[in-house]
């Protein structure tokens, strides 16, 4: 799976990596790196839209559009590709509203071995990259839900000014060699060569798209043990993503 990740890189940036044609207005030019996305984060992600590349905002956690809540989303982190083509909550989106969602790398968990006085076994977070310290691209999917009138104050902003809130998923899949002494899922990384038949809406053959939700190449990224402050998803920094000694 995929719970946590962190994007340091700046949105010019990504811009440029991934042949973006227009940054919308939900993109601020300066934000501040972000070393421990959560769920419910605005995250940047490419999308098509009239046959043009855009880097905008979404929420992370998809919220489908026949949803009655918008917590709904917490469940929709991660989409599993063995069934994204054919739940109720994925379908439509998989048909025609994929996107990229750019990172620096991920955290995952691996669980280990009650120790002294402890009743549950520990979890050891690492941080998983590229080598070459390029940006990821996670397949992600997207989806559009009226924020409804009766909404709480504090919920009605969610859409923006349109109402609309735009939001996503990543999509998952087997671990390679790396991930699996790890755990037993991972983000479904794509290549630049998968990059425009991925994100093309009038792509809509299943096979097609089944073909690219795969594991990563091994050789492409490395992992390292980081420090279990980043289970605390209040603490942000890079300290967060340096290797430690355990």
């Amino acid at each position: 799976m995929c719970g946590r990740f962190v994007t340091a890189s700046s949105p010019a940036l990504i811009a440029d990596r991934f042949a973006v044609d227009e940054v919308d207005a939900t993109v601020t030019p300066d934000p501040e790196p972000d070393y421990n996305v959560s769920p419910r984060r605005n995250v940047l992600a490419v999308r098509e839209r009239e046959g043009q590349r855009v880097l905008s905002r979404l929420r992370w956690g998809l919220v489908p559009s026949w949803a009655k809540e918008v917590k709904i989303g917490d469940r929709m982190i991660n989409a599993r590709a063995e069934t994204v083509a054919s739940k109720p909550a994925y379908r439509r989106a998989f048909a025609n509203k994929r996107c990229l969602i750019p990172a620096d790398g991920f955290y995952e968990w691996k669980a280990g071995t009650a120790a002294g006085g402890d009743k549950k076994p520990r979890k050891q977070p690492y941080f998983i990259h590229r080598k070459d310290g390029e940006p990821l691209a996670f397949a992600g999917l997207w989806e559009v839900w009226r924020v409804p009138d009766d909404r709480p104050d504090n919920e009605k902003d969610l859409g923006g000014d349109d109402g609309w809130l735009r939001s996503c998923v990543i999509v998952t899949t087997t671990a390679n060699e790396l991930m699996a002494p790890i755990h037993n899922r991972m983000p479904v990384i794509l290549p630049e060569s998968a990059w425009e038949r991925w994100l093309d809406p009038d792509e809509h053959d299943v096979d097609t798209l089944a073909e690219l939700l795969v594991p990563a190449d091994d050789a492409l990224l490395e992992a390292y043990p980081v420090s279990t402050e980043v289970n605390n998803a209040r603490n942000n920094g890079p300290e967060l993503a340096r290797a430690v000694v355990v």
